[in-house]
């Protein structure tokens, strides 16, 4: 059976991510067809962002966690409409050419910067759309709640999160971080949300829209 690679626009695409996703085991859709999945389950994470929006595929087959896939999908400057349009249609190319049963999505809360929380909640909602339009049913988390299911730290940083990712999926070296981010949501989304923190949020309050 071929094995062929996916390429998704220059444009929309990091060179790192690119290069990442060309290496990744995908099968072509007829072999997919072929070849159901009827022992696990695929989870698409998603940390999304105007600038970069990073995405992340698992396989979950019991309590055993599977690496697909990551990357991240790098808009143009300029013009907002086809900066999302280039988020659409870059999760719609990997949602098409993967597979996945479900999504799981980093939550948005209140930014200092009121410019850049409505931008990051725009690129948001077009990632939103992109699951609804392949009818992938979506699960969301806090930051906090991802954290807590990957590191056991709701406070951990971006290199923490980076090194559990890589060695719950027994990876070669470090994903890129908003790649890592979007496999770290999928895996808290595995784990139902709970993870190596049982309870995602016990012992935390909310403050100006963050859980703290």
């Amino acid at each position: 059976m071929r094995r062929k690679s996916l390429r998704l626009p220059e444009s929309a695409l990091t060179k790192r991510a690119a290069e990442d996703f060309s290496r990744s085991p995908i099968l072509d859709p007829e072999s997919r067809i072929q070849n159901p999945r009827s022992s696990c389950t695929r989870i698409l994470g998603i940390d999304p962002g105007l600038r970069i929006t990073g995405f992340g595929i698992i396989d979950k087959a019991g309590g055993k966690l599977s690496y697909v896939t990551s990357g991240c999908i790098k808009t143009p400057k300029g013009d907002l409409a086809l900066r999302l349009k280039t988020i659409l249609d870059g999760l719609s190319e990997v949602i098409g050419s993967t597979h996945p049963d479900q999504a799981a999505l980093e939550k948005v809360f209140v930014n200092k910067n009121p410019q850049s929380t409505l931008a990051l909640g725009q690129a948001r909602g077009t990632a939103i759309c992109a699951a609804v339009m392949h009818a992938l049913p979506l699960s969301e988390y806090t930051a906090l709640q991802v954290k807590q299911a990957v590191v056991g730290n709701g406070h951990a940083d971006k290199r923490q999160v980076q090194a559990m990712v890589r060695r719950l999926l027994k990876l070669a070296g470090d994903p890129s971080p908003d790649a890592a981010d979007a496999l770290a949501c999928a895996i808290c989304h595995a784990h139902g949300g709970q993870g190596l923190g049982k309870l995602a949020t016990a012992g935390y309050r909310m403050k100006r829209g963050r859980l703290i």
